[in-house]
Parts: C-alpha cells; sequence; structure tokens
C-alpha cells in the first residue's frame, strides 16, 4: 500500500485538554513534513512484516520465496539486543532455497538517500498473555528503529519509561521475538519534556533511582541548549535522518553511558527527581 497522504495538524485546543491522540497526530503530521511516509496500513505484525519484505527484497534487488522470508525472519530475529545491532549495520549472508548464497544489508550505510523512513502508529503486538500497542515507531527499510511513546500534558514522561520497561519483561513480547528485536532508541515525552535512552537486553534494562542500568538524555542543540519541547525535537529528526542519526549514535553498551553524557550535543539526567 502506498504512504499515505493524509497530514496530520494539533488541533485547536487549550494545553489542558490535549490528550494523547492530538500529540501523537501533531507529532506524525510534524514528520510527514519532514518526509517520512505515513503508513496507516501498518497495524500489526503480519502488516509489519509485509512492509519489510517489500522493502528488504526492493533494497537487495531480490524476489524470496514464503519459505525463504520465513527462513530468514528465524535467523535474523534475535532477543539479543547486541546481535541484532551487528545484524542492523552488517552485511549478511543467507542461503536459498537452491542452495545458492545471498549476501544481503537491511539498511544502506553507503547511500542513505536510497533508504526509506516510514511512520507507523498504534501498532498492535501479541504477547504470550495480553497485547502490547505503541504509539509511534520509526522504519528504515521497513525495520523499526526508534519508537515514541507519548503521554498527555500533566503526566510524567516517566510513566512512558516504566511502560517501555514493562513491555520488555513481558513473556512472548515483541521486542525478543518479532521485528521490533531491531528497535535501537526510545523517545518518551508529553509535548513539553522528551527524554530518550537506547534499547538494552533485559536483564540490563531498569530503571532505577541511580539509572546504573538505563541512563535517560535530553537532547540539545550544537550550543548545548536542551530541546525539550517534542515539535522542536520533531524538528531535529530531519538531521537525524539525513546523517543517519539513529544507527551510528545509538550506543547499547552500559558501558558507553560516559561517552554520551561527553557528546556536546547529548544532556544525560543527573537523576529521576528532575522529570
Amino acid at each position: 500500500m502506498p504512504s499515505s497522504h493524509f497530514t496530520y495538524d494539533l488541533p485547536h485546543a487549550p494545553n489542558s485538554v490535549l490528550c494523547e491522540e492530538h500529540i501523537e497526530q501533531s507529532f506524525i503530521g510534524k514528520l510527514q513534513g519532514l518526509k517520512y511516509d505515513y503508513r496507516p496500513d501498518i497495524t500489526n505484525r503480519a502488516t509489519l512484516e509485509k512492509n519489510f519484505r517489500e522493502k528488504f527484497e526492493s533494497l537487495n534487488r531480490v524476489r524470496l520465496t514464503d519459505s525463504e522470508f520465513a527462513r530468514l525472519l528465524d535467523e535474523i530475529v534475535t532477543p539479543d539486543v547486541f546481535t541484532a545491532s551487528k545484524t542492523l549495520r552488517a552485511i549478511s549472508s543467507f542461503t536459498r532455497d537452491d542452495g545458492t548464497p545471498l549476501n544481503y544489508t537491511l539498511v544502506n550505510i553507503k547511500d542513505w538517500c536510497k533508504n526509506t523512513f516510514e511512520v507507523i502508529n498504534q501498532l498492535r503486538i501479541n504477547t504470550d498473555n495480553s497485547h502490547h500497542r505503541y504509539d509511534v515507531i520509526l522504519l528504515i527499510n521497513g525495520v523499526p528503529c526508534v519508537q515514541i511513546e507519548l503521554k498527555t500534558l500533566g503526566i510524567s514522561p516517566r510513566r512512558a519509561m516504566e511502560q517501555i520497561v514493562e513491555y520488555k519483561h513481558d513473556p512472548g513480547n515483541g521486542y525478543s521475538r518479532t521485528l521490533l528485536c531491531f528497535m535501537q532508541l526510545f523517545i518518551v515525552s508529553n509535548r513539553d519534556r522528551t527524554y530518550y535512552f537506547a534499547n538494552n537486553n533485559a536483564r540490563h534494562f531498569a530503571f532505577n533511582a541511580d539509572e546504573c542500568c538505563l541512563p535517560v538524555y535530553e537532547y540539545a542543540d550544537e550550543e548545548n541548549r536542551k530541546i525539550t519541547h517534542l515539535d522542536a525535537f520533531a524538528a531535529e529528526l530531519a538531521t537525524m535522518k539525513k546523517a543517519a542519526w539513529i544507527l551510528v549514535t545509538s550506543l547499547l553498551t552500559t558501558a558507553t553511558k560516559a561517552c554520551w553524557g561527553k557528546s556536546p550535543r547529548f544532556i544525560p539526567l543527573a537523576r529521576h527527581g528532575q522529570y
């Protein structure tokens, strides 16, 4: 299905009555203005995988059989964040049904203009005991790379962080057994305050007072001024997209916390009480 040309606009309403849906619609509209294709047809695991297959075949100039695509998914989907991250950035090999090798990539690292950038919302993935619904996800060549969870004004973004952690620890969650395993970055916002943090394996994906396992950051401009409003943050995504910021700078080990903190464009939070 081609991308939607419908553009969301923020309803004219006082800040106090803006609901999550309005904030979400406005954010998607901003991304559309930055040339992200909005895909309202991608709402579940089946449509997510169908879109990924189309993008994979186009990028690698190949047509896979149904059995080949099923095996490909079995090979690349992993609960290990680091393995998924390497696969996302590497040239990998796959054996086709006739025994011939296929060297493939998930993203075009050499020529980023040849990658496709899409935005989806309200994706639903079933777990062992329930289902999860994700507010907004950014796709690169059909691969889910960035998740944005939104809360209404007056609700701390901390609640969105806690929700993501809960999702990660739910048995049978999408991060461990679907294409969501390639998620690199999480962004949380209540429109006025916006934070982000990198993905990590579940055993290190905790949310405690010391932030020893889940360092959280605010984005900053070239002069180290915080960019906290969601609209301004969305504008920065244009630069992130062009420079493949998501894939190049998403650091996934706890050992990289100091590196993120040293960067002039990323401001780590000292403690959760600042939320």
